[in-house]
C-alpha cells in the first residue's frame, strides 16, 4: 500500500528547482528548435548563400553546441549554476536576435556562433541541476520529465515558427530571442543552486581538470558505444528527409487528414514533430515503467527498439509505415535516453556533476559528425542514382525490382548499425558496468585504440580537405580538427593518467 502510494505521490518528491529548471529547459529548446526546423531553408532561400557556405555554418554551429557543455558543466560547477544560466540566457537572447537583423553572412556566422555557445553553456546546468535535485529512486522519472520538456518544445517550437514566418523570417529570430530574455526572469529571481560540494579551485584549475574526463575509460566508452545509436538519430535531418521527399507517396496521409477536417500537407518539416510528438505523448508513462530498472538494460532495450523503426524503412515506403517507424523509433529514443542521462548523473562524482554531465553530450558531436556524413555519402551513391520522377511518386506507382532491392539494403544498413550498437550495450553491461581495476583497466585499452583511431581519421580528413580536392572542403576540415582534438586530447590524458 505504501508503496503505491509513493508511486503515486512522485511528482511532489521533487523540490522547486527541478520544476524551475526543465520550464527553462522547455522555452530554450522551443527556441532553439523552433529556428532550426527552418533556418537552412532561410539562409538559402531567403537570403541566396550557397548550400556549400549554410552546410558549414550548421555544421560548426551545431558541433560547438554539444562541445561547449564541457566547459560549460566545469565552470557551473566552479561558479555557481545561477550564475552561467543568466550568462547562458544572455548569449542566446543576443544571439537570436542580432542573427535576425544582419543579412551578411559573416555577422550571422558570428552571432549564431554566440547563440551556440549560450545553448552549449546552458545543456550541463540544467541535466546537472536534475541530477542534484534527483535521488536513485526518482532519478530515473525526473529524466523522463526533463526529457518530456525537451521535446515539448521542440514540437511547439517548429510549429509556431512555421506559423510565424507567414507574417516574417525575421520573426523566428526576435521570437526565439524574446522566449530566452523571458527565461533570464526566472534565472535571476526564482531559481536557486542546489547543493553541491564547495570549490576553492580556481577556474583554470577547474576546466584543467574537466580535461581528465576524458582519462576515465568506463565512462568515455558508454558515450562511444551509445553515440552509434545517434548516428540513426541524426538521419531524420538529412536521409530520412530526403526519403521522404524522393520515393513517399505522401497522398494517403492527406487525405486522411482532409477527411477528418484537418487541411493538412505532410511535409518533411513534420518528421521532427512526429518524433517530439510521440516522446511528449509517450515519455512519462515509458519513464514511470521504467524508472526503477537498471540503466543499462534499459537503454539496450531502447536501442532495440529504435533499430526496428530502421527495419521498417527498409520493409516499405507505405506513408503510413513511413509514420509508424518514425513513432517506433521515438519510442526507442525516449526508452534509452532519459537513462542515459539518469545513469551518468548517478555514477558521476558529486563535485564534478555538471562536468560529467557536459561530457555526456558528446554523443551529438560523434552521432551528427558521423551520421550526417554517412547518411549523405550512403544516398547518394545507394538512392539516388534510381529516385523515380515526381510523377511516378505522385500516383504511388511501386519501385522498380531493383530500386525497392536497393532501398531496403539502404535502411538495412542503419537497421544492422543498430544492432551492433545493441550487442556493444550488452556487452558493455557485462564486462564494463561494474568499477572495478580489472574493468578500468580493460576499458583504458580499448579507448586508447579507439582514441588513435580518431586521431587518425583526423589526419586524413585534415590532409583531405586541404590537398585532395578542387576547393578546400571547409566542413570536412572542421571536423577533422574536433576528432584530432578528441583523438590526440584523450591519448595524452589517458597515458598520463596510466603513469
Amino acid at each position: 500500500m505504501e508503496e503505491k502510494a509513493k508511486k503515486r505521490n512522485i511528482l511532489t518528491t521533487f523540490p522547486r528547482t527541478f520544476w524551475v529548471a526543465n520550464v527553462m529547459e522547455l522555452f530554450e529548446r522551443g527556441a532553439y528548435y523552433g529556428l532550426n526546423a527552418l533556418l537552412a531553408v532561410y539562409l538559402v532561400k531567403e537570403l541566396n548563400f550557397g548550400e556549400q557556405s549554410v552546410g558549414l555554418l550548421q555544421g560548426f554551429v551545431y558541433a560547438l553546441t554539444y562541445i561547449f557543455p564541457i566547459a560549460g558543466g566545469a565552470l557551473a560547477d566552479r561558479l555557481g549554476y545561477r550564475k552561467m544560466l543568466i550568462l547562458a540566457f544572455s548569449l542566446l537572447t543576443i544571439g537570436y536576435f542580432a542573427s535576425g537583423n544582419f543579412d551578411a553572412y559573416g555577422l550571422i556566422f558570428l552571432f549564431l556562433l554566440i547563440m551556440a555557445t549560450g545553448s552549449g553553456l546552458f545543456k550541463p546546468i540544467i541535466t546537472g541541476t536534475v541530477a542534484r535535485t534527483t535521488t536513485e529512486e526518482n532519478s530515473g522519472f525526473g529524466f523522463g520529465v526533463y526529457y518530456w520538456c525537451i521535446n515539448l518544445g521542440a514540437v511547439l517550437g517548429p510549429l509556431f515558427a512555421i506559423w510565424i514566418k507567414g507574417f516574417s523570417w525575421r520573426y523566428i529570430f526576435f521570437f526565439s530571442a524574446l522566449w530566452c530574455f523571458l527565461m533570464l526572469l526566472p534565472a535571476v529571481f526564482i531559481y536557486k543552486d542546489p547543493e553541491r560540494p564547495e570549490s576553492t579551485k580556481s577556474i583554470r584549475q577547474v576546466l584543467a581538470e574537466a580535461l581528465l574526463v576524458l582519462g576515465n575509460s568506463r565512462f568515455m566508452l558508454l558515450i562511444v558505444v551509445y553515440s552509434c545509436f545517434w548516428i540513426l538519430y541524426f538521419q531524420m535531418f538529412c536521409s530520412v528527409l530526403w526519403y521522404m521527399v524522393d520515393f513517399i507517396h505522401r497522398a494517403p496521409v492527406d487525405e486522411f487528414m482532409a477527411r477528418i477536417g484537418i487541411p493538412f500537407k505532410f511535409d518533411p518539416g513534420h518528421v521532427t514533430v512526429i518524433n517530439a510528438a510521440t516522446i511528449v505523448l509517450l515519455v512519462v508513462l515509458v519513464s514511470r515503467i521504467t524508472t526503477k530498472m537498471k540503466a543499462i538494460p534499459v537503454m539496450a532495450a531502447g536501442i532495440a527498439i529504435g533499430s526496428a523503426g530502421f527495419l521498417i524503412l527498409a520493409l516499405t515506403n507505405s506513408a503510413w509505415m513511413f509514420v509508424l517507424s518514425i513513432a517506433i523509433f521515438s519510442i526507442g529514443e525516449m526508452t534509452a535516453h532519459p537513462k542515459y542521462y539518469s545513469y551518468v548523473g548517478l555514477v558521476a562524482p558529486q563535485e564534478q556533476k555538471a562536468v560529467y554531465m557536459g561530457y555526456a553530450f558528446l554523443y551529438g558531436v560523434f552521432g551528427s559528425l558521423i551520421g550526417t556524413n554517412l547518411g549523405a555519402v550512403l544516398y547518394e551513391n545507394l538512392l539516388k542514382p534510381i529516385v523515380p520522377s515526381p510523377e511516378t511518386v505522385q500516383v504511388g506507382l511501386p519501385l522498380a525490382a531493383h530500386a525497392g532491392s536497393q532501398v531496403r539494403f539502404f535502411w538495412l544498413i542503419f537497421a544492422i548499425l543498430g544492432g551492433v550498437c545493441l550487442v556493444g550495450m550488452l556487452l558493455y553491461n557485462r564486462f564494463f558496468s561494474e568499477d572495478t581495476p580489472k574493468t578500468n583497466r580493460r576499458a583504458w585499452k580499448i579507448m586508447v585504440g579507439l582514441y588513435s583511431v580518431f586521431a587518425l581519421a583526423g589526419i586524413y580528413f585534415l590532409i583531405f580537405s586541404l590537398f585532395f580536392v578542387p576547393e578546400i572542403q571547409w566542413k570536412t576540415f572542421v571536423q577533422s580538427l574536433i576528432l584530432l582534438a578528441l583523438g590526440g586530447g584523450g591519448l595524452s590524458i589517458s597515458f598520463r593518467k596510466k603513469q
